[in-house]
């Protein structure tokens, strides 16, 4: 946190119920409401416009990647019996196992 002298204000709205629950957090924990939101700012991760491109594209990608394993699975399905089906579809849960753990992350 910052160091420099605090000599500005900066005025927000807020609903009585909402101001009620910051004081009664503040005073819970030892702290004026300015302490408290200046340290929840601090905590908050925010995103950059780079960020939510990124987001988008890789969300765009996977599911791309989704369509396509669809259609193997749909051609490894209609020619389950050969050996050739058996192993595309042993790739396709490895790639299923990546996916889902790509989700967790």
């Amino acid at each position: 946190m910052t160091t420099d002298k605090r000599d500005t204000n900066l005025t927000i709205r807020v609903s009585q119920t909402e101001k009620l629950a910051w004081k009664e957090k503040a005073d819970l924990s030892g702290m004026t409401i300015s302490n408290l939101i200046r340290q929840a700012i601090f905590r908050t991760k925010t995103w950059t416009v780079a960020d939510k491109s990124l987001v988008k594209e890789q969300t765009r990608q996977i599911a791309r990647i989704g369509n396509n394993l669809n259609q193997i699975a749909k051609w490894a399905n209609t020619y389950k019996s050969t050996a050739e089906a058996i192993e595309i579809i042993q790739a396709l849960r490895h790639i299923e196992q990546a996916l889902t753990q790509l989700k967790k992350d």
